[in-house]
C-alpha cells in the first residue's frame, strides 16, 4: 500500500522547536518531490517547504526560511522538517505530500496547486504555538 504517514507535531511555546516527520511506504524517492504544507483554519493552504529527490533542489516560503529544515533518511524513507523559533503563526495543520514532478522542480512543487491537488498526501499533523 502507497501511503504516507506524518508525525511529530504538537504543542510548543513561542520560540520552540519541532521535528515532524513523513514516513513513506510503498514507493522509493527516486523522481519524486516531498513537500510540506500546512493549512490554519481561515488561512489558504500554503507549500512551506519542499525537496525534489530528482533534481536536489530545496524551497521554503519566505517566511520560515532560516528557520526551517528539510531533509530526508533515504534507508528509512523519511522526510524530516525541523522547525526551530516556532511563532504563533506557525499554527497550522501541517500535511506530507509526495508526487513525481518530471518537468519542474521543489518550487514548483511548492508552489503550483495542481501539483499538490494530484499528489499523495497523509493524514496531517497538528502544530499548535502558543504565545
Amino acid at each position: 500500500e502507497v501511503q504516507l504517514v506524518e508525525s511529530g507535531g504538537g504543542l510548543v511555546q513561542a520560540g520552540g522547536s519541532l521535528r515532524l516527520s513523513c514516513t513513506a511506504s510503498g514507493f522509493t524517492f527516486d523522481d519524486f518531490a516531498i513537500g510540506w504544507f500546512r493549512q490554519a483554519p481561515g488561512k489558504e493552504r500554503e507549500g512551506v517547504s519542499c525537496m525534489s529527490f530528482r533534481d536536489g533542489s530545496t524551497y521554503y516560503t519566505d517566511s520560515v526560511q532560516g528557520r526551517f529544515t528539510i531533509s530526508s533518511d533515504n534507508a528509512k524513507s523519511t522526510v524530516y522538517l525541523q522547525m526551530n523559533n516556532l511563532r504563533p503563526d506557525d499554527t497550522a495543520v501541517y500535511y506530507c505530500a509526495a508526487r513525481i514532478v518530471v518537468y519542474g522542480n521543489s518550487w514548483s512543487f511548492c508552489s503550483r496547486p495542481s501539483f499538490y491537488t494530484h499528489s499523495m498526501k497523509g493524514q496531517g499533523t497538528q502544530v499548535t504555538v502558543s504565545s
